[in-house]
């Protein structure tokens, strides 16, 4: 009997070490197999345990210690910091943690990357952040067309100033208010009437808790249990396709005795292939939820953070005052166009080149197992040797690159610059909190949602 215990307690060691190095053997050992003839190998790193991977690490640092800048330190002590990219395993998949501008630039080029982030599942798999070749490319021309292009963001500009107006004065009517709360709502009234007709009221503030929840879920990991922000995420996106669904089926049974809305849905309704074949039902309900899930979470949180660091820099706040002042006073109406504020170089930050703060990185993951080979000889052989250059002006792009870069750039732009001439030239405010903890899942905001105390000039 004793010797039985004794020989299992030997195996403990074994098995440890098994689980510990389970994940770098399981996925990491076939693309070393596969790369070892050209010379080149995999990233330094660690893929963690079966299934949680490295995740408890990460939320160690992102949740509990609230400094993610440590995780990518800590990796950068352990493993040097010359190569500017690590292997790893999160949120359920077998991943490159980037950090240098050169890894990052590499990705954005090449379309050997099929992009599997966000999850597919809550997207939609006919959404135009997850289709590839001439579907994709089909899907970006329209959208570009209706959203980016500058006769479209013309016919925009003063179509989106009303709601920024009124959330405005009421903002300085209630003296107090969260400013993330109140960035969303006014970013989805927007985002609601343009891309699906939808007014202010109980539909859309129905779409915009159930958006809110999918965006949650986007950046959690993908285990569809109940009680999970991934399960809640995929809930949320079957009633939000629902109620698309609804509104879709409206429209196709009034399309020969009302008029068009003219908005994106309809945009989507309309397109056709080179055959001329329309969209299937399913592929203009994934793309218009994929749209709004793309234009309404992060321009939200810009507005939130322009909020935020403007009332903690008064400086950059008068710069800003100073150059669209003159404008406001020229105006005999509220409204301002789209190529008066492209000539606000200050308000557009229009620079020859953007300089990435000492000590700062950029953060990208690529899922290095799901790859296009085709496209070059092997994509999953890294050669660190690469990477080692150092970063140059104008090497992080905040809208990506390539043919991924952010196809309403051009617009969530515009929002941005409409929404910062109104609030500079005519109100103030201030922290409420101004020494606010931070939270960085799944976005990074201040935990008391910036409140603040706003009231006119």
């Amino acid at each position: 009997m004793d010797v039985t215990v004794a020989g299992w307690v030997s195996l403990v060691p074994l098995l440890v070490t098994l689980l510990w190095w389970w994940n770098d053997l399981w996925f990491g050992l076939p693309v070393r197999f596969r790369c070892s003839a050209s010379g080149t190998k995999l990233p330094p790193g660690h893929m963690g345990v079966p299934f949680l991977g490295e995740m408890l690490n990460f939320l160690w640092y992102f949740k509990l210690l609230r400094r993610p800048d440590d995780y990518i330190n800590s990796k950068r002590h352990r493993y040097g910091d010359g190569v500017g990219m690590y292997r790893s395993h999160l949120f359920g998949s077998p991943t490159i943690i980037a950090c240098s501008p050169s890894v990052n630039k590499f990705v954005f080029q090449s379309d050997a990357f099929i992009m599997e982030w966000p999850a597919v599942e809550i997207v939609g798999s006919s959404s135009m952040v997850t289709v590839q070749g001439k579907a994709h490319t089909r899907l970006r021309t329209l959208v570009s067309r209706a959203i980016n292009q500058p006769d479209a963001l013309r016919r925009i500009a003063p179509l989106f100033q009303p709601r920024v107006l009124a959330a405005l004065q009421s903002w300085a009517e209630k003296g107090r208010i969260l400013g993330f709360n109140e960035a969303k709502k006014v970013t989805f009234e927007n985002i609601g009437k343009f891309f699906a007709g939808f007014e202010p009221g109980p539909v859309l503030d129905t779409l915009d808790e159930l958006f809110t929840g999918m965006i949650h879920g986007i950046r959690a990991y993908p285990v569809n249990i109940p009680r999970t922000a991934y399960h809640h995420a995929l809930q949320c996106r079957k009633k939000a396709v629902g109620i698309f669904r609804e509104e879709l089926e409206k429209r196709k049974r009034n399309q020969n005795c009302a008029e068009a809305k003219n908005d994106l849905l309809d945009e989507l309704m309309q397109l056709k292939d080179d055959e001329g074949k329309q969209l299937s039902d399913i592929e203009v309900l994934d793309n218009i939820v994929g749209f709004v899930v793309a234009g309404y979470g992060t321009t939200s949180l810009a507005k939130m953070w322009a909020l935020y660091y403007l009332a903690k820099y008064p400086n950059v706040l008068q710069k800003l005052r100073e150059e669209n002042m003159p404008l406001a006073k020229k105006k005999t109406g509220d409204l301002i166009t789209s190529d008066e504020i492209a000539k606000l170089k200050y308000t557009n930050m229009k620079r020859k080149s953007y300089k990435i703060p000492k000590g700062w990185k950029v953060l990208l993951w690529v899922r290095y197992l799901h790859t296009n080979p085709e496209n070059f000889e092997d994509p999953m052989c890294f050669n660190p040797d690469r990477w080692k250059e150092p970063a140059k002006p104008g090497a992080y792009q905040v809208f990506g690159g390539g043919s991924r870069v952010c196809v309403g750039n051009m617009l969530a732009r515009l929002q941005l610059a409409i929404f910062l001439h109104h609030l500079c030239v005519g109100y103030k405010w201030e922290l409420i909190n101004p020494e606010s903890e931070m939270s960085y899942l799944s976005h990074p905001k201040p935990v008391d949602g910036v409140e603040i105390s706003f009231s006119k000039l």
